[in-house]
């Protein structure tokens, strides 16, 4: 492999590592204020037992988030230095603000979360919950308006020439704002919803089965859902707003997304596929003019598609069709599964339902294959650029990485990651079996 898709697939893997718990901690975080705000609002032991126990889930997946978040910003300076030089004033900006106003207050309030129990008060405490879901939603938000920047530049210009030139903020508003940020961050957000409703269903369902800690199982499984119907219809709108977003600011994007060639033409939109790229074709289940309906509302409009645009700014159609389709695919099964716990939940069957209970299970996989699949066809549908229409990604490779030198960091970094997986999996796994009744039986 080349040194580019060397250091291309090493930041596939740390960041594709990293995206596992970001997502839990923001969903995990409402569904905590839910909970907490349950008990000041019942004071039923239930309620508050259940927020201690979900509580110390949630600060074991903060930690494997920072821990695993921190390798990042290495690389921006080892394998990306030109990138960094490029968008280092630019992209400074909002991962300043996501430490100052949202690593530190969701750190400070965690504290408190954790071991303020018998020493603030009830309201005090829940006003911390609070913060603590706040400072993971703005660490979100910054986090996603610096990529979306990478995706729709704005506020900007640009500085010097040749390998010096680099990106100076002139509008920090409209950079924050910039054409494809409110979209992603809603779409971010309501993913996270998704993982975290999904884990908490997903453990309720595994103790209605087994026959354990079956009140704070059916509770969990309730909250659960209702989060999960929330997000997930959410999702289908904001799904659909981004499908318009992506078409206006990046054609060729959206083209890749559904294996579109023809220049300007009625587009279809597939259920799934395989593009066959030598051929310049797709083969598979497809509807006729939904991608013209989706984006214009009407079926008989044109999209662009590949062929109005030079082939060497093409991104990778397959693996951008098949991720996104991947995404789609879990998204509306997600739905069908949260639609049918609400069903059988309002005919008073739900806990009879063991198939479907064995589905909440594996269903937790569900939101972080979503996310995963989501986050590469958002990231390969913008290549080849880095910075899109502004920096390729092969000029944001340093110069002087020796290929050598990937390798090796890929070799230890995939051993670390598999160690703080197993380790984060056998401490999950002991909260689990220990349950949340440790503190008193319910």
């Amino acid at each position: 492999m080349s040194t580019l898709a060397l250091a291309r697939f090493q930041f596939a893997l740390t960041i594709a590592f990293h995206y596992l718990f970001p997502p839990l901690s923001i969903g995990l975080s409402v569904i905590l204020v839910v909970m907490e705000g349950l008990w000041l609002k019942t004071r039923l032991p239930l309620y508050r037992q259940m927020t201690r126990f979900w509580a110390r889930v949630f600060g074991l997946v903060f930690a494997l988030g920072v821990a695993t978040g921190v390798v990042m910003e290495f690389e921006f300076g080892t394998n990306w230095a030109s990138y960094s030089r490029y968008v280092g004033d630019v992209f400074g900006s909002p991962l300043a603000a996501e430490g100052i106003f949202a690593f530190f207050l969701e750190s400070v309030f965690l504290g408190l979360l954790l071991f303020g129990w018998d020493k603030v008060s009830p309201r005090i405490h829940f006003l911390s919950t609070v913060l603590v879901a706040v400072g993971a939603h703005l660490s979100a938000v910054w986090i996603v308006v610096a990529n979306s920047w990478m995706q729709t530049p704005a506020g900007y210009h640009i500085v010097g020439e040749g390998p010096g030139a680099r990106a100076e903020i002139t509008r920090f508003w409209e950079m924050v704002l910039n054409p494809s940020a409110l979209d992603r961050v809603a779409h971010v957000f309501l993913g996270a919803w998704q993982a975290g409703a999904w884990l908490v269903i997903s453990v309720g369902a595994y103790y209605l089965l087994k026959k354990r800690h079956l009140e704070f199982a059916k509770a969990f499984v309730k909250i659960g859902l209702g989060v999960a119907i929330v997000a997930s219809l959410g999702q289908l709108v904001s799904g659909h707003h981004s499908a318009i977003i992506v078409s206006r600011t990046q054609p060729e994007k959206l083209a890749a997304f559904e294996g579109v060639y023809e220049a300007n033409a009625p587009a279809s939109a597939y259920v799934f596929g395989w593009v066959h790229e030598k051929d310049e074709r797709v083969s598979g289940l497809k509807i006729p003019g939904l991608l013209s309906w989706m984006v214009h509302g009407n079926p008989a409009k044109a999209v662009p598609g590949l062929r109005a645009f030079p082939r060497e700014n093409w991104p990778p159609v397959n693996a951008t069709f098949q991720t996104y389709h991947v995404m789609v695919g879990i998204g509306f099964a997600l739905i069908a599964l949260a639609a049918l716990g609400v069903f059988y939940g309002m005919r008073g069957s739900l806990w009879d339902q063991r198939w479907l209970l064995n589905l909440f299970v594996i269903a937790v996989l569900g939101p972080q294959i979503a996310n995963q699949t989501g986050w590469f066809a958002a990231e390969m549908g913008r290549q080849p650029w880095i910075v899109y229409h502004l920096l390729r990604t092969s000029e944001g490779l340093s110069k002087v990485v020796p290929a050598n030198m990937i390798r090796v960091s890929i070799v230890m970094f995939t051993l670390i990651y598999l160690l703080l997986l197993a380790v984060f999996l056998v401490l999950f796994y002991q909260k689990i079996k220990l349950g949340p009744a440790e503190e008193g039986s319910v």
